[in-house]
């Protein structure tokens, strides 16, 4: 869980940084956006790695609603959700496992709520 949920939030957050730096050339943003993905990484690389079970997991196949996106704007919420939501299952994990990286990011997910805000709010 905790794997999954990790690679889901950098992937989020870097689909994010990449239409900030390449699509809206916006430094400011991307340069947000890559300081939060490289906040969230945990030290245990290699039991993540172990754990890892990609293959048979039951809701790898892609359902119809991720399949449409009408424009940059749209794969940007997704996104955002998608970062949000994951920074909040590690949180929650991290609250059993080690309360220091639950408080990590718990600071990531807020961030990411300011940063939609304003990347949306100000079409950029």
């Amino acid at each position: 869980m905790i794997d999954a949920n990790l690679n889901r939030l950098k992937e989020g957050i870097r689909v994010i940084e990449d239409i900030a730096r390449y699509s809206h050339n916006n430094k400011k943003l991307a340069t947000q956006l890559k300081s939060l993905r490289h906040q969230s990484k945990v030290d245990d690389l290699q039991n993540l790695l172990a754990s890892r079970d990609s293959i048979n997991d039951v809701l790898r196949p892609t359902v119809e609603s991720e399949m449409h996106r009408s424009n940059l704007e749209s794969i940007i919420v997704a996104n955002y959700k998608r970062a949000q939501e994951s920074a909040r299952v590690l949180e929650e994990m991290y609250k059993i496992i080690a309360p220091t990286l639950s408080e990590t990011f718990k600071q990531i997910r807020y961030e990411l709520y300011t940063l939609e805000k304003e990347n949306l709010l100000t079409n950029e």
